[in-house]
């Protein structure tokens, strides 16, 4: 069905929002299993269709676009309880947030709608942008071309790190046409010629649908297109667009400490023993092991208000768009905070996600305990753009004045 024609279909349900039962529940089936999942590797479908039927997705869509018109506080308020819930499900959406934050806000000439449209219906997009050539440092560009083919195009290339795609109704492509203009397309995920491929073999996020995805002569509609230059202000030409996506996955990991944090706690509750020079008969009692599930919560608290704070940044950056007329300094501090976030937050993760296993001694290193799973997924999404990277940004900016990169999910 042609994406401009498409009905809205957001009259049921209404989208749960953060703290209500409905959430609450949704929360506790996607918990459910999830460290089975992992173990076993089952991919997620059923959370993925619980999220669809939900409508998670148009959290962000304003009320008269059929979506819940929440702002960035809340958004990453609620990525921090699905990474809690389980961290492979919240990545899945990553991308999706990603498209909806581009493409489905308010634009001159009403640009958005169609996609606005697509995502209140409950649809899910996934991305298809990353390549595996050589190209220089800072260089852009994409060996995946799309071609003129009758009254449509063609599109043909290989891309990696597909994540959500696997899961996704759409997919939403970055490549370039003959001309070298740089391009977004986005096309249905079942559309002949589109391959997704389940090949991501990391050991940590392993349900997220990483994998490559093929396009061989794939069809692609007109209305399916949309122009790096036609974009007014959506798309990939926005100044400092990849904040939202790096807050994004810092969301996630702040998601694993705080279970990290709830596994730590009930793994000292059940030991019946300890060490034999343990200050306490009872691991329960055990003011050492009480202070590492202290530390490990408050590590989980002081990530959530870090990824509070750069949410409230990003949002006034947001605000200044709404006229038109963006504020890039507000995108810088946006940015900034973003990538602080990023640095302390990662830490945080990676420490707790270790510190879990001194309140269980050896035996918590069972591969059926599974405890491994909160340091591996925490290590994975930190080596996305790594934090050190950030902190170079970050101190460069204060010491020389420098402003922080204008691309690359900074």
């Amino acid at each position: 069905m042609n994406v401009i024609a498409r009905a809205a279909s957001f009259a049921t349900p209404e989208i749960p929002r953060l703290g209500s039962p409905e959430f609450r529940t949704l929360l506790q089936e996607i918990a459910a299993g999830a460290s089975e999942r992992d173990a076993k590797r089952i991919l997620p479908f059923e959370q993925v269709e619980l999220l669809r039927r939900a409508r998670i997705g148009a959290l962000r869509l304003r009320k008269e676009d059929g979506g819940a018109g929440v702002g960035l506080r809340e958004l990453f308020a609620t990525v921090v309880a699905l990474g809690e819930a389980d961290p492979n499900v919240a990545q899945i959406l990553r991308n999706h947030f990603g498209f909806s934050e581009r493409f489905c806000q308010p634009a001159p000439n009403d640009a958005h709608r169609p996609w606005a449209r697509l995502i209140s219906g409950g649809e899910i997009v996934g991305l298809a942008m990353t390549e595996l050539n050589d190209r220089n440092v800072g260089g852009t560009g994409f060996d995946t071309k799309l071609s003129p083919k009758g009254d449509g195009y063609v599109l043909n290339g290989v891309k990696y790190f597909s994540t959500g795609s696997l899961f996704a109704d759409y997919v939403m492509v970055r490549a370039q046409d003959l001309a070298d203009r740089f391009v977004t397309v986005v096309v249905p995920a079942k559309r002949a010629g589109v391959t997704l491929i389940d090949d991501w073999d990391g050991f940590g996020q392993r349900l997220t649908g990483t994998g490559t995805t093929r396009f061989e002569d794939a069809p692609v509609r007109g209305d399916e297109v949309v122009f790096d230059d036609d974009t007014k202000g959506q798309g990939y030409d926005r100044p400092y667009h990849g904040s939202f996506q790096q807050l994004f996955l810092t969301a996630i990991v702040t998601g694993i400490i705080r279970s990290a944090a709830t596994d730590a706690a009930a793994l000292v509750k059940r030991r019946a023993r300890s060490f034999s020079f343990a200050p306490a008969e009872k691991p329960a009692d055990d003011p050492i092991l009480q202070q590492a599930v202290g530390e490990i919560s408050s590590a989980a608290f002081a990530a959530e208000a870090a990824v509070l704070a750069a949410a409230d940044a990003l949002e006034r950056a947001v605000e200044s768009r709404m006229d038109g007329s963006p504020d890039l300094d507000a995108a810088h501090e946006g940015a900034l905070a973003a990538a602080k976030a990023k640095v302390v937050v990662d830490e945080l993760a990676i420490r707790s996600g270790s510190k879990i296993f001194d309140v269980g001694g050896a035996t918590s290193t069972k591969a059926s305990a599974n405890l491994d799973r909160h340091w591996r997924n925490a290590r994975t999404l930190a080596t996305h753009n790594p934090a050190s990277y950030k902190a170079r940004g970050v101190g460069q900016h204060l010491v020389t004045g420098e402003r922080a990169p204008l691309t690359g999910f900074f």
